[in-house]
């Protein structure tokens, strides 16, 4: 079981596509209003790590969509009741007993998120719910994006008889650097009994999830940072570590477009680092080269910066 809290940090980039459309406005790239950042919601992530572990890992998960043999998607309660595997409980609390206990054991998105199950038996309704060990607030672009409008044109006609093939509309965004933060709290991963190879598949979850995420409009999107910052003490952490990267470019943020044209200051990351570092337990990482990393107006190694805030540094590998 996890004992120790930790504090996630994940950077990754899109270029000429939709990192996470609203369903409610065109499927526009959600963008804030005041600061013209893009956002993606923690929803979005997080069907991209369960995705990943039940296609990548062969890893059983709670929330994904199942079709009788007539087409119609399985409500949650028919999905619970999978969970019963063929046993007959006497009442509601022995089935929830039951499903309980199975779903803990077999789904591992329950273990790091959470869920909240709803519970049928006869004519008895009641529900199961877990607070998710593993939380990830909504993910900011580190600049203010562009939303670009294209048109196209589709392959076939709007009907028969047409002589003229339907046109296609979409935005999407030429480039984003978006930020994820997210906390693994030990308190709820007693409950949900989250364990440590777990967490392992969680960050594999998150990078590669994200770059195996290969449809029309998340293609493009490359993992660029990945930190896990584990603490000694339990119910300790830094906090608002998501505000310690800042992006310099010499362009206006809609005007960037690719890694190149800036670095990420870790200056003020590095300074809180230092002044915790005696409640760090280590830092697990994983870096694409091509985001670069500034410290003072100059270049910085990863590993170089970890080694100057005097914390135990692990490279993560997949």
């Amino acid at each position: 079981m996890i004992t120790n809290r930790s504090e996630i940090i994940f950077l990754y980039d899109i270029k000429n596509a939709n990192p996470n459309g609203d369903p409610l406005d065109e499927n526009k790239p959600r963008i804030d209003e005041e600061t013209g950042k893009n956002l993606v919601t923690d929803v979005r992530l997080k069907r991209t790590i369960r995705d990943y572990l039940l296609d990548f890992r062969n890893e059983e998960i709670f929330v994904k969509e199942i079709r009788d043999d007539q087409g119609y998607i399985q409500d949650a309660k028919a999905r619970a009741n999978d969970f019963l595997k063929g046993k007959e409980p006497k009442d509601i609390e022995e089935a929830k007993k039951l499903i309980r206990e199975e779903i803990l054991t077999t789904c591992i998105d329950v273990r790091m998120f959470g869920a909240t199950i709803p519970v049928s038996f006869e004519k008895s309704d009641s529900s199961i719910t877990y607070t998710g060990p593993v939380q990830f607030t909504m993910g900011v672009s580190l600049h203010p994006v562009k939303l670009q409008f294209i048109k196209g044109t589709g392959a076939f006609a709007a009907g028969t008889g047409k002589t003229q093939a339907t046109f296609r509309e979409e935005y999407i965004l030429p480039y984003s650097l978006i930020q994820f933060y997210g906390i693994i709290n030990e308190n709820a991963a007693k409950i949900t009994r989250l364990t440590e190879q777990d967490v392992d598949l969680l960050m594999d979850g998150i990078w590669n999830g994200t770059k195996n995420l290969i449809s029309r409009s998340k293609a493009g999107q490359v993992p660029r940072l990945l930190m896990q910052i584990i603490y000694k003490e339990q119910n300790y952490h830094i906090g608002d570590l998501d505000s310690r990267l800042k992006l310099v470019s010499e362009k206006r943020g809609e005007e960037i477009r690719g890694t190149e044209d800036y670095t990420v200051d870790v200056g003020n990351f590095l300074e809180v680092i230092s002044e915790h570092k005696d409640e760090i337990n280590e830092v697990k990482y994983k870096h694409d080269a091509s985001l670069k990393l500034s410290y003072e107006g100059r270049i910085i190694a990863i590993n170089e910066l970890l080694s100057r805030a005097e914390v135990e540094a692990k490279q993560i590998s997949f």
